[in-house]
């Protein structure tokens, strides 16, 4: 389980003071790139090194409670599974003081050959690296 920060601007709400629910995708955005970093890699260097890109394939997203300006966050991130092409992210969005769940979703990463952007397994070696033996 990977948890990251995030506070919310004004940039990130709705006339009304709420998060718009498409900044909820933002937040949890970045915290799969955190994820990521947080285990040593770097998405331009997975590019550069290894011709490897991830892009989102399908998600599904549920809204239980608002979250407003100047709110502090967690991202709650988890792979839920690991396939050969793909990771599939459980996560969460919550208030920092709290367990509630403000947002969730499931989340399915393809990994994409950065020359012709088609789907490819993950390489092997990747895989142990970013989340051990499948």
């Amino acid at each position: 389980m990977f948890v990251w920060p995030v506070r919310v601007y004004y940039e990130d709400t709705d006339s009304g003071g709420v998060v718009y629910y498409a900044n909820y995708l933002k937040f949890m955005e970045r915290a799969r790139t955190e994820w990521l970093r947080a285990r040593g890699f770097e998405q331009d260097a997975l590019l550069r090194d290894r011709q490897v890109l991830f892009a989102v394939r399908t998600l599904s997203v549920d809204y239980h409670r608002p979250a407003r300006f100047n709110d502090l966050l967690e991202v709650v991130s988890r792979i839920a599974e690991a396939g050969g092409a793909s990771l599939t992210f459980a996560q969460s969005i919550r208030r920092a003081d709290s367990t509630e769940v403000l947002c969730g979703a499931r989340v399915k990463v393809a990994c994409i050959d950065a020359e012709n952007f088609r789907a490819r397994r993950l390489p092997r070696q990747l895989m142990r690296e970013i989340v051990g033996d499948p």
